[in-house]
């Protein structure tokens, strides 16, 4: 899989590529209004994507809500012929319980499509996101000019074989894209996820501290903050580094404030991710020992997934920690505004429309039937009158008329028996029976 040439996954790679179409063309409003930094692109790319998602998420909680009122319905069914395992009432409880689908005007079906569509475009998100260099032209051109110098030196030889641990590392895990034809790409995925004491280490060695891109610094000094930095630099958290790294240097040199900052991102993905987990709409049951068994898996979920989110944030790096709390609090504002208009939805006119768009399909449903069996019926006569004709004939008349059919199909120069000779008969077959209905219909 490789990392800074763009994803090539059927779909998700299609995805990504419009996605990070979206993430460059943020970076370079804000590059150009003076602030380029990926926190800030990431929480406005988080922002954008969450709005144009706002159809399907719509859709989605539309269907939630008339699950909801459909559900004792289709309980009151399901009790019905609860005890009734023969096929017959168990096709007379799917047609029930498909007319209750059609009354309401949902697909069985419906969540999980929409669900389908939702993944490609979550893992493309991680994807642009894990991968800013790949998408974003100017951030990959600053690591370039590093990449050159490094390339121009030892060909990558000391990044891949330092010795150091955190650095093998990192090459193990990102440098999956260093090879002879792809060198250069693969060298600015492992400069891209060093962390900052790593990257230091690769500087001195291959003397990066003085080059810079477009006439700035590329990597800071003691008196300058380099393009990287500011890149990667969120209110004094490298986006680079991850929140437990973070917290190691910062505690060891008693930088009480950035120890707060990074263990912010981790809490705040849990919090915002248990508030995102309230909002949501629940779905009502009819059946205690179901709907008891059902709250404790959702309990169980709802503590267990916040927990999983602050784990995963305090580990990876603070630009994935920030895009999750940005999207928690961007679906939470979502989920109140489309609580608010839900609510104010007239279901009972929305149930009427739906059960007559039904009614109206199922009476063309039942006309084409009615053709279908009407045209059966005609077909089963016409075959039916060939055999009274044939049964009433003679054995000589059966006799006249098999030679005359065997003369009519030998007609033409193909040797008898050959392909082409039962070919011409198919052909002639045809039509003789066309010739024959259009004669009868008049």
């Amino acid at each position: 899989m490789f990392f800074l040439t763009q994803n090539s996954t059927f779909i998700i790679g299609q995805v990504a590529w419009l996605l990070g179409k979206i993430m460059e063309g943020i970076f370079t409003v804000i590059d150009f209004i003076g602030i380029p930094n990926i926190g800030l692109a990431i929480i406005l790319f988080t922002i954008v994507v969450n709005l144009l998602m706002l159809p399907l998420t719509m859709k989605q909680q539309k269907f939630s809500k008339l699950s909801a009122k459909m559900q004792p319905e289709i309980q009151a069914v399901q009790n019905k012929y609860k005890n009734k395992k023969d096929n017959e009432s168990m096709m007379a409880q799917n047609q029930e319980i498909q007319a209750i689908y059609a009354k309401y005007g949902v697909s069985p079906s419906g969540s999980c499509v929409q669900l389908l569509i939702q993944m490609p475009i979550l893992f493309a998100l991680y994807r642009v996101i894990q991968s800013m260099p790949a998408y974003v032209g100017k951030i990959k051109e600053t690591f370039g000019v590093l990449a050159d110098q490094i390339i121009s030196m030892d060909g990558g030889s000391f990044l891949q074989n330092s010795g150091i641990d955190s650095i093998a590392q990192t090459v193990s895990m990102y440098g999956r894209t260093i090879t002879d034809s792809n060198l250069k790409n693969g060298i600015i995925d492992v400069l891209n996820k060093l962390s900052t004491a790593d990257m230091g280490t690769i500087a001195q060695h291959y003397n990066l501290t003085n080059l810079t891109y477009q006439g700035e610094l590329i990597l800071s000094n003691e008196t300058t903050r380099g393009l990287i930095d500011t890149y990667n630099n969120f209110f004094g958290l490298n986006m680079g580094n991850s929140p437990s790294y973070i917290v190691k240097g910062a505690w060891a040199a008693g930088a009480w404030g950035l120890v707060i900052g990074a263990i912010a991102i981790p809490v705040l993905s849990a919090l915002t991710q248990w508030i995102n987990v309230k909002l949501m709409p629940t779905q009502q049951s009819d059946n205690k020992g179901q709907e008891n068994s059902m709250a404790q898996s959702m309990k169980m979920m709802n503590t267990l997934m916040p927990l999983m989110s602050a784990w995963f944030c305090y580990t990876l790096p603070c630009g994935m920690g920030l895009y999750w709390v940005a999207g928690s609090v961007v679906r939470s504002i979502q989920q109140v505004v489309i609580n608010k208009h839900i609510d104010k939805m007239d279901f009972e006119e929305l149930i009427q429309k739906n059960s007559a768009k039904s009614a109206k399909k199922m009476e063309k449903l039942k006309e084409q039937q009615e053709k279908l069996n009407a045209y059966a019926n005609m077909n089963t006569r016409s075959i039916q009158n060939k055999a009274n004709v044939r049964s009433n004939m003679s054995e000589e008349e059966k006799e006249a008329a098999m030679k005359k059919a065997t003369e009519y199909y030998n007609q033409g120069n193909a040797k008898p028996g050959s392909l082409m000779a039962k070919a011409n008969m198919v052909k002639q077959y045809n039509e003789k029976n066309s010739s024959s209905g259009k004669n009868s219909s008049k």
